[in-house]
């Protein structure tokens, strides 16, 4: 009877674990690959300089792109705090790729808001936080089929291009540095 117990207890505690070890490393993020036609339009950076999108988008560098607006106090930090973490993670590589942060609120981050904002977040040469016109802006947030009609509304969403190919990974969710990297380098091995 003791020994039917023991065995008993055993497999619980086997099963426990094994779904346990199964809910940690189930990943938070949706993750798909999606072909999207980068609208034609010209966009203004924290310098104030005109940015044709397609051009930026188009770098011999692995390209990510996220949508965040400066007084956002949910998600963008979130977003934001991933691309400082990778690129202070790449260290001197972190010229290595180009990271794009779109604005959808463009009526409220100006040119100001956005380079305290990046300055807030350590943001090295390489990361562009991006305005325009509610028109354009609009137009990329459909293109990349993350269009919201209230910014209150917006989700997490980090879009991914290798440098040679058209097809963008799409993250939907929370994604860490470490899984973000992880996207990144597998680039490379494909």
């Amino acid at each position: 009877m003791k020994k039917t117990v023991f065995s008993l207890i055993c497999l619980l505690l086997l099963s426990i674990f094994t779904v346990f070890n199964a809910v940690a490393e189930e990943k938070r993020y949706k993750r798909t690959e999606e072909v999207y036609v980068v609208p034609d339009v010209v966009l203004t950076n924290q310098d104030r300089q005109s940015v044709h999108l397609v051009e930026l988008l188009a770098s011999d560098k692995p390209v990510l792109v996220d949508f965040i607006y400066g007084t956002c106090t949910t998600i963008c930090p979130i977003l934001s705090a991933g691309y400082s973490n990778l690129q202070r993670k790449l260290g001197e590589d972190s010229d290595q790729i180009q990271l794009v942060s779109i604005s959808i609120d463009p009526e409220y981050d100006t040119p100001e808001v956005m380079t305290e904002y990046l300055s807030r977040y350590q943001a090295k040469p390489g990361w562009d936080y991006l305005t325009g016109s509610r028109v354009d802006i609009e137009k990329v947030m459909h293109a990349f089929d993350a269009y919201v009609q209230d910014k209150m509304s917006h989700y997490p969403l980090t879009l991914i291009r290798s440098p040679e190919g058209s097809t963008w990974i799409r993250i939907y969710g929370l994604v860490g540095t470490k899984e973000l990297k992880q996207e990144v380098d597998a680039l490379y091995k494909n």
